[in-house]
């Protein structure tokens, strides 16, 4: 099974609304609710790729229970032959604190959205070793493991590196996806692969190139980098080369999942063992599809179908 981590996470409300303008009273057409944060949009991605997956993380409060409520809905496989559906486990760990909640505006008339993300709830010391005692268990039976998103109040900014040495010891390989200084840190424990976007990945090196932030990024640490370019695709920069994929075309919709659909698509890769350009063009295929589903941890299987299909990998010269 693969396993993904959230430590901050949420229930993701969405609201659409005819047109969104500022300074004036919106009717809402339509809510939904989904249990959130980037490792359970992760989790739901690779449920609907087939493959089992068990999430931790924190959970507490009215929205906490809301969300494993909601979660339960996504535990069970289905889909018939043609879309076999991996478990989800629920291995959340309750603290006294309330879930935070993340609430994204889709204006229908441009297809944009605006998010708006409360702070998480403070986690305490008797709460995080309760976390660090299960993920060693679930680490016993894991193939790979994703550590996703912010860090909550509470909790160290150097956990993402101690996360990682854990899964060293245990011999599993970690995907981080982070910002700012836990993805510092993190990439100093040497995690299998990480994945910033550009942004991201200019904060941490210090360079607006990406190939080069990238080859720097691994010089820090990294085993391999994966660089989100937004709608222009995606770099890979390994030991055994560099990639990059762009999408066919670019598509309108809500992009909040996008990235952690790639995140999907790259733990996938890893556990299948495909070669590197084949995951590059999975994430890519996968980031592009889930712009056009209505929320994260979603993703259109058409236009998945479609992208992986006609995706172009070109190679860079080897990653130095």
């Amino acid at each position: 099974m693969i396993l993904t981590v959230t430590l901050n996470t949420a229930l993701d409300v969405t609201y659409r609304v005819p047109e969104l303008r500022p300074h004036t009273t919106h009717r809402v057409t339509e809510v939904t609710e989904r249990p959130g944060g980037k490792g359970l949009n992760v989790a739901r991605v690779l449920s609907a790729l087939g493959h089992d997956t068990v999430v931790t993380g924190f959970v507490g409060g009215v929205t906490g229970a809301v969300l494993r409520q909601l979660l339960a809905e996504f535990a069970t496989p289905g889909g018939g032959p043609k879309a076999p559906r991996g478990t989800i486990t629920d291995a959340l760990v309750p603290i006294a604190g309330t879930t935070r909640r993340t609430i994204g505006v889709v204006d229908a008339a441009t297809g944009d959205t605006t998010q708006l993300n409360e702070p998480g709830p403070l986690v305490t010391t008797p709460e995080w070793s309760t976390f660090m005692d299960s993920y060693g268990r679930l680490l016993r039976e894991a193939s790979a493991v994703a550590l996703c998103g912010s860090l909550p109040p509470g909790v160290p900014v150097g956990t993402y590196a101690q996360l990682i040495r854990e899964a060293h010891a245990a011999g599993v390989p970690t995907l981080l996806d982070t910002s700012g200084e836990p993805l510092r840190r993190g990439i100093a424990a040497r995690p299998h692969l990480v994945k910033p976007n550009a942004d991201e990945l200019a904060g941490l090196t210090g360079s607006t190139d990406p190939l080069r932030a990238a080859r720097d990024a691994r010089r820090r640490g990294a085993r391999a980098v994966a660089a989100s370019l937004g709608p222009d695709g995606m770099l890979m920069v390994t030991a055994h080369g560099a990639w990059r994929a762009t999408p066919p075309r670019r598509l309108t919709g809500n992009p909040t999942g996008a990235g952690d659909a790639a995140v999907a698509g790259l733990l996938s890769g890893l556990v299948e063992e495909a070669p590197w350009p084949d995951r590059l063009a999975r994430a890519v295929a996968l980031s592009a599809a889930a712009v056009r589903a209505p929320v994260a941890g979603e993703f259109d299987r058409a236009v998945y179908d479609e992208a992986l299909a006609r995706i172009e990998v070109t190679e860079h010269p080897a990653a130095a």
